[in-house]
């Protein structure tokens, strides 16, 4: 359930599902996926944005990417495909309800993660250049599920002006090299 149309860096939480080493080289466009989902994290650190991690089953998949995991407050080790199911809901401040999702299987993890925290109201936004799937088909179909269940569909440059507001915000310049 959308409780703005507006997404607000004081109220967001950035969360990054599995991206882990064994995983992405099987990702369709992995390297792009990875690459956004590194900057938009560069940017959330820039505005105070807390960031939290999973990897599924990382005895068998391995722990996410180096560059991820650093800029993650949190990493929750998860077996069920819902991140919910292992803790995720816990961990989430009581004040940020925004919850802005990055990361694989689209149709998979991300997708059960996303469709369990809009049954728990919140206000879940999926950046659509920062997921992926192994098989192009299986992404499409997971995004368009997505949005008929009440994600909001955006991408990593839409949020990080979203987040930003206005020219005048102390980050700007910092925000905008990044994304240019």
């Amino acid at each position: 359930m959308k409780t703005s149309n507006q997404i607000n860096s004081d109220s967001s939480i950035l969360i990054l599902i599995d991206l882990q080493g064994r995983l992405m080289p099987a990702i369709d466009h992995g390297e792009g996926v990875l690459n956004q989902c590194i900057r938009t994290a560069k940017i959330a650190k820039l505005m105070g944005i807390p960031i939290i991690g999973t990897e599924q089953s990382p005895k068998s998949l391995g722990s996410n990417i180096d560059s991820i995991r650093s800029f993650c407050s949190q990493t929750i080790d998860k077996e069920h495909f819902n991140a919910c199911a292992d803790g995720l809901t816990a961990a989430i401040p009581d004040h940020r309800r925004q919850c802005i999702l990055m990361g694989c299987e689209t149709h998979v993890c991300l997708m059960q993660t996303a469709l369990k925290l809009i049954d728990e109201g919140y206000d879940v936004s999926v950046v659509v250049d920062g997921v992926g799937s192994r098989r192009a088909l299986d992404k499409q179909v997971a995004l368009q599920r997505l949005e008929s269940a009440g994600a909001r569909l955006i991408t990593a440059e839409m949020l990080g002006f979203e987040w930003l507001k206005s020219a005048q915000n102390p980050v700007f310049k910092e925000v905008l090299a990044l994304l240019k």
